[in-house]
């Protein structure tokens, strides 16, 4: 799984560079996201933007990923496409994610 990862402002912002997250790549982008949020401080924010299907694995692989952040860590989501957002409101992950609508809603943090 390519994700990206830069710093901008109070936020370590991580880009998933695919256009799918489903049981195929799940395992991938757990281990991905392991790897970028080790040594992250504060708020991650995983940017979905590129993303336009998630299935049940993906969604479980974004909450493995949040469930495995180290103490002062946080996980956001950010530039959610329209299907991959409607698959958060269904089953509610809205209500476990603060969801920014994009990167440049990051309070106090711009798109870089």
């Amino acid at each position: 799984m390519d994700l990206s990862s830069t710093v901008s402002g109070h936020f370590t912002i991580i880009t998933v560079n695919a256009t799918r997250i489903d049981s195929v790549a799940a395992i991938q982008f757990k281990d991905a996201m392991r790897a970028a949020t080790d040594t992250a401080v504060g708020t991650i924010v995983l940017d979905l933007g590129h993303v336009g299907f998630i299935d049940s694995s993906g969604l479980g692989a974004v909450v493995a990923s949040m469930k495995q952040l180290g103490a002062g860590q946080q996980l956001d989501i950010a530039s959610l496409t329209p299907d991959v957002a409607k698959v958060f409101r269904l089953t509610r992950m809205d209500s476990i994610f603060r969801i920014h609508d994009s990167l440049d809603a990051l309070p106090h943090a711009k798109a870089g």
